[in-house]
């Protein structure tokens, strides 16, 4: 059942997003507001930035005071391919971070429709190998995003894999957008039952701006449709009422058959995006907090093995 927070989280956003709704803004206003937004955000005490920049790529340092030496997690922000940066995600990013005790490097990947696929992903990639040359192990390396960013690091995976580098430690989604093709039943099903966010009315049109020339169920662009062999494992979180559940599930279901350990964590009845909201949202807290029980779990099993391979 969610909590008294979320459903007055529920209401506001249908207040706010509903006349923005009918009037369809253009992607510069959405990505104006959206900017907006962050504004209000606060990090985390003892939570430390430090710019940077990869090939001229825009990318943020997130050092929490125990973090620990020598392991990084890489994330990728959300907002369909066309929207976010590192201000709207700057204090999701930081408390994911101290949670995980885990320095971050945040990175402000190129949008859609000025920058279509594979330019994303091609940043991913660029990310993922600069912490390789910058010393990081493999397996002392996280990937994580949320919605876009999730699906994004799902891709970056099947990616490595295919082009025959190592592979990061595990992956996390939070509601990661695994497929593209979004069935036009099931938006109308959850935009009436649930008052989703904006996301929810306009997703549909983000796929193809990101997509462009290329298919929608090209494996790179809706991870679903990949071989989901041979990955490491994932923590896969993800709301049943939400316009991504049911894809979601699927994909995670598919990547089990292929052998690929995945922990798929349902919560009810939550809104798209609800990890955003976590400094008034229980449920976003309790997310955050099982994302760094699960951080902390993979690298206590390879410690282990690790251990028994040497004795």
């Amino acid at each position: 059942m969610p909590s008294t927070q979320h459903l007055l989280l529920k209401q506001l956003l249908t207040a706010a997003t509903g006349p923005l709704a009918r009037q369809r803004p253009r992607l510069p206003a959405m990505r104006l507001a959206f900017e907006l937004m962050s504004f209000g955000q606060l990090m985390p005490w003892n939570v430390f930035l430090e710019d940077a920049d990869i090939n001229g790529m825009p990318v943020e340092w997130v050092r929490p005071a125990q973090a620990q030496p020598g392991r990084v997690l890489l994330y990728l922000h959300g907002g369909g391919y066309v929207l976010g940066s590192l201000n709207t995600h700057r204090a999701l990013v930081g408390t994911l971070a101290q949670r995980c005790r885990l320095s971050a490097l945040a990175i402000n990947y190129r949008k859609a429709p000025e920058y279509p696929f594979p330019a994303a992903l091609d940043d991913a990639l660029l990310a993922y190998r600069w912490l390789l040359a910058q010393g990081y192990e493999p397996a002392n390396i996280m990937v994580a995003g949320d919605s876009a960013g999730g699906g994004l690091a799902l891709a970056l995976l099947v990616a490595l894999r295919d082009a025959g580098d190592a592979l990061p430690a595990a992956a996390i989604g939070l509601s990661p957008w695994t497929d593209l093709l979004l069935p036009v039943g099931t938006l109308r099903r959850v935009c009436q039952e649930e008052s989703q966010v904006l996301e929810a009315l306009e997703i549909r049109g983000w796929g193809p701006l990101y997509a462009a020339e290329t298919s929608l169920a090209h494996p790179l662009v809706s991870p679903v449709q990949a071989d989901l062999r041979g990955l490491p494992p994932l923590l896969i979180q993800i709301s049943d009422a939400e316009v991504l559940g049911e894809d979601v599930q699927h994909f995670a279901a598919k990547a089990r058959a292929a052998g690929t350990p995945v922990t798929l964590q349902v919560f009810e009845g939550l809104v798209h995006w609800w990890h955003l909201f976590w400094r008034f949202l229980p449920e976003a807290r309790t997310a955050l907090d099982q994302v760094a029980a699960f951080t902390h779990q993979v690298w206590s099993d390879k410690t282990s093995i690790a251990a028994k391979q040497a004795a």
